[in-house]
């Protein structure tokens, strides 16, 4: 007898539909028994605190009825340390998860500011032909100022992903269906952004001005070395009262060179043709520029018809390190802790010789020296209610998204305000305080949204 294809093709496709069905079902089970396995490992270590704690009721239960007191209040105190425990446990895990997030998107920060601090390097070290063991150097004093900015926008990332797992997992339903509050999971989150501000706080207050430090005098010593590097063509070196527009240059050879000097009451332009620059022995003095066909213009500045004009064939011109570094004496803000900082401003104050505009340069420095860091805190105050308000769906990778964004947003406000604060002479509270402020009252007010529900 023939077969029939109809009932053959009939015959496959049921056989397709059972085995589509089957793997649906496989598939649904799976995911059933994830959860299951989740929930038992989450639970998994109050387990026998729970069936003890059972126990401990029915006495409690029996020494009510029965009138003793002195048992009553024995068997209260054994299920308060029960509940100590439990909540502990369930604090130590949410610890470690917050830990472990923090630590990745640590690192993740690190490295992009890392990266970027080696192509400034070598936009403007590498080029100027500096030996690459001082190049490290430079490197390493440059580590805490990443550090500590790496810190505040590890904690913001790092948390949201991890709320906002615990979110899709459901983990942090089974805490609320359990009876445990939100405090419980608030507790870890602030207690781990406090950890890491004090930690960020002593990188930017200590490492940072010993970093700056070694760095300006690492720089120092290069430039002391091969005084050449400063030379760079068709470029226009800025150093305090005094600029340098250098035409074409080759090693210590530069063919046209002007330099515009302001001084005390007059400005010299000294304009040479064919120069070059040479080592100085003398103290205090980093290079020395041998000039030749030179023309100096010395112009009265109160008065512009009162001028003189000097030629010469050679002229030689000290460059002294004050133009280029910050002497001893004048540590620059940046360079000091903040209790040293917080001295100079009230010894500046009494002193009353700088404008407002000038202390408000030193006030700046002073209050960023604390927002930056302690921002750690007002993440983790933002993160814990934006992660559970938005993270039912997939809140591990709206978690990444919504941090990046926050973070380059906080980073732009953060720029804005020591723009505004030294171009400006706004405040220099509110414009490092201000967008730590808008985050933790954003933060107070999801949290608050969060109550509601």
């Amino acid at each position: 007898m023939e077969e029939n294809p109809l009932g053959k093709e009939k015959k496959e496709s049921s056989q397709k539909e059972k085995s589509v069905g089957e793997n649906s079902t496989e598939r649904e089970s799976s995911e059933k028994k994830n959860l299951v396995q989740r929930m038992r490992e989450f639970f998994l270590s109050g387990k026998r605190l729970s069936i003890r704690r059972f126990f401990i009721q029915g006495a409690l239960r029996r020494a009510e009825k029965s009138g003793n007191v002195k048992k009553i209040g024995v068997l209260k105190y054994k299920l308060e340390s029960i509940d100590g425990v439990r909540s502990n446990i369930l604090v130590r895990y949410i610890a470690k998860e917050l830990f472990l997030y923090f630590l990745v998107c640590f690192l993740f920060f690190f490295v992009v500011f890392f990266v970027n601090q080696i192509l400034l390097l070598a936009e403007t070290i590498l080029k100027q032909r500096v030996p690459i063991p001082s190049v490290i150097k430079l490197i390493t004093y440059c580590l805490p100022a990443i550090i500590a900015q790496s810190a505040p926008f590890a904690t913001l990332v790092g948390f949201l992903m991890c709320l906002g797992r615990m979110v899709t997992d459901n983990e942090i339903l089974i805490l609320r269906a359990s009876g445990q509050r939100y405090s419980l999971i608030l507790i870890p989150v602030l207690v781990m952004g406090i950890l890491i501000s004090i930690f960020s706080f002593i990188m930017n207050d200590y490492f940072l001005p010993l970093g700056t430090l070694n760095y300006n005098r690492m720089r120092t010593q290069i430039i002391h070395s091969n005084p050449a590097v400063q030379i760079e063509s068709n470029s226009i070196k800025k150093m305090k009262n005094t600029s340098l527009v250098i035409g074409e240059a080759r090693d210590t050879e530069v063919d046209d060179l002007v330099i515009f000097d302001k001084s005390a009451g007059e400005m010299r332009i000294i304009v040479a043709g064919k120069s070059s620059v040479e080592k100085s022995d003398v103290s205090g003095v980093l290079m020395e520029l041998k000039m030749g066909n030179t023309t100096v213009f010395i112009v009265n500045r109160n008065d512009k018809s009162n001028y003189d004009v000097v030629k010469s064939d050679s002229m030689r011109l000290n460059m002294f390190e004050s133009l280029i570094t910050s002497s001893s004496q004048n540590v620059s803000p940046r360079e000091m802790t903040s209790y040293d900082l917080h001295k100079r401003i009230e010894d500046l104050k009494k002193e009353n010789e700088l404008s407002k505009k000038q202390m408000n340069i030193y006030e700046l420095e002073y209050h960023k020296k604390f927002s930056i860091p302690f921002g750690s805190i007002f993440f983790a105050i933002l993160a814990f209610p934006l992660a559970l308000v938005f993270g039912r769906r997939d809140g591990q990778t709206l978690g990444l998204i919504f941090g990046i964004i926050i973070s380059v947003m906080y980073w732009a406000a953060t720029i804005l305000g020591q723009l505004f604060g030294l171009r400006g002479g706004y405040d220099g509270f509110w414009m490092m305080w201000g967008p730590n402020i808008f985050i933790g009252i954003l933060g107070f007010l999801l949290y608050l949204r969060l109550r509601r529900k």
